[in-house]
């Protein structure tokens, strides 16, 4: 589905930030117009709908890369899916921090963010609107016999999964809407974790066996998708319900582990413009310089991390430098830079340590993700700002990590003996021989925390993770500006979570908001 994009006008209630509806008994009177009643006829067209579902993780509105946005009151840039999870997810951790001035970026980095802010409004938004469309899409192909449309109906109910898992994690109590709840003036439920917890669960379970294979088509959810997402719940379910689920976890790890993925021999595979035949990737949001413009995604990763001395063109692949992403001495520092082929970091002109978040040259700059192809030629499009490569959400080598993590914190089902031989896997793919192998005395939590960073940066899992190892705030681990000090301070607990925004709290009486914000 990498290429397969379209634009489709879906009739549906839009969660927003603000706003007022009155007579919602909207047959429409206009007989040309394009409603979800009429708009499907052929299964060509039910997997054009499918592909806006995709869409709204990838891109930022209705014709690209500015001009129509899905949501308002931000920049569209700034309002894509993508770029405010990558935002949420890595700017309040070690591993990045953004030069910008832009309203209150900075305040991730710093954890002072509060209920007002409007990335963390942006990000709770956009998890809203693919909620609506997936559940007025999945209405659509409710009870169609045909084998291709009850398989996309089933994408449909993983895509919403996986948006109420970014729900759970975030925001913990969301609101909560299904394809029962038909359009309409109504103010939604909010759902408590442990409930959503067993809804996401549910859902994964009950469509396993109408979605694809692993491999099937790529750039669609299939099977592997929805184990990873279960991976994921489970093994995080201590934070979300309070409850152990590793034994859970393991059984559909294995699921993956022992399916048709293999780690690709290069580690810049799963990073460049042809990404695409990376054979560990699970589920990528695809992206193409032609089809899927936006300045939001993997526009705005690959452009803003490259600054100072960097070559643009000739190593990234593109023809912009945006001057903005940079990492923190605390992810530099697990790395063996002599040796480890993952270090890859731009030190040239660049200072380890960040006096001034503010200054590009402060702090290493990061040349992971690139608009070349793997053997260093052109991406297919080669355009001097949109690029051709994917993103990452699911690949193999976090299955392994998790893995191996599931079995150190007592579950049931696996062996120290595989965690190891998974974890090895990776480490001799970064060092290029056996030189970096651990033993299994070496195998404990703490290292899995950094090998985590070491594998998987700037791919959306840090703050989870730190979270998961109870140290996202507090005092028990630092890194610069924590806290908005330079050595790092620490934070409070509540931050764990972000607030539901306060635009939805007045405007739904439903909705209470999470403790101390």
């Amino acid at each position: 589905m990498k290429k397969y994009l379209i634009q489709l006008v879906l009739v549906f209630t839009l969660i927003s930030l603000s706003g007022c509806l009155n007579d919602l008994d909207v047959e429409p009177i206009d007989p040309n117009l394009i409603t979800s009643a009429n708009v499907y006829e052929t299964v060509e067209d039910y997997k054009k709908g499918l592909a806006k579902l995709y869409a709204t993780f990838a891109l930022s509105g209705q014709q690209g890369p500015a001009g129509q946005p899905d949501i308002e009151g931000i920049d569209e840039g700034f309002g894509n899916y993508l770029r405010q999870y990558w935002n949420c997810q890595e700017l309040t951790t070690d591993e990045a921090v953004l030069s910008w001035n832009d309203a209150t970026i900075k305040d991730l980095h710093w954890h002072t963010w509060t209920a007002t802010d409007v990335f963390i409004a942006a990000m709770y938004s956009r998890i809203m609107y693919s909620v609506a469309l997936c559940n007025e899409y999945i209405r659509a192909t409710a009870g169609n016999d045909d084998p291709d449309i009850s398989k996309f109906h089933a994408e449909a109910r993983l895509l919403r999964a996986l948006a109420y898992y970014h729900a759970i994690d975030m925001f913990g109590n969301p609101s909560f809407v299904t394809e029962e709840d038909l359009p309409g003036a109504f103010f939604p439920e909010q759902i408590q974790r442990a409930d959503l917890f067993a809804y996401i669960e549910s859902e994964l379970i009950a469509i396993e066996s109408d979605l694809g294979d692993p491999q099937f088509e790529y750039g669609r959810a299939d099977k592997a998708a929805s184990w990873m997402i279960l991976a994921k719940l489970y093994l995080n379910a201590e934070v979300y319900i309070n409850e152990p689920k590793y034994t859970e976890a393991i059984a559909v790890l294995d699921k993956i582990n022992n399916s048709v993925y293999s780690l690709a021999p290069d580690y810049m595979h799963n990073f460049v413009a042809d990404n695409q035949t990376s054979p560990e990737m699970i589920l990528p949001i695809t992206y193409d310089g032609i089809n899927t413009q936006t300045y939001g995604g993997m526009v705005y990763l690959l452009h803003a991390q490259i600054g100072g001395s960097m070559p643009t063109y000739d190593l990234m692949g593109t023809g912009e430098a945006w001057a903005g992403l940079r990492t923190t001495s605390a992810l530099v520092n697990k790395f063996d830079m002599d040796n480890d082929r993952r270090a890859l970091f731009w030190t040239d002109g660049q200072s380890l340590e960040i006096n001034d978040i503010g200054l590009f040259t402060d702090g290493y700059a990061i040349t992971k993700f690139r608009n070349r192809k793997l053997d260093g030629t052109p991406s297919d499009s080669d355009q001097p700002v949109m690029v051709d490569t994917d993103w990452p959400m699911f690949r193999l080598a976090d299955a392994y990590l998790m893995y191996a993590e599931a079995v150190l914190r007592g579950g049931s089902g696996g062996s120290t003996a595989q965690a190891l031989t998974y974890v090895n896997a990776l480490r001799e793919r970064a060092f290029g021989d056996g030189s970096g192998n651990i033993t299994a005395g070496q195998l404990t939590l703490d290292f899995i925390l950094d090998e985590r960073a070491r594998e998987l940066f700037w791919e959306g899992h840090r703050r989870t993770d730190l979270i998961r190892f109870g140290v996202f705030t507090g005092g028990d681990y630092l890194w610069p500006w924590k806290g908005n000090v330079q050595e790092g301070a620490p934070s409070a607990a509540h931050r764990d979570l972000f607030p539901i925004p306060s635009t939805e709290i007045g405007a739904n009486p439903n909705l209470e908001q999470n403790t101390d914000y």
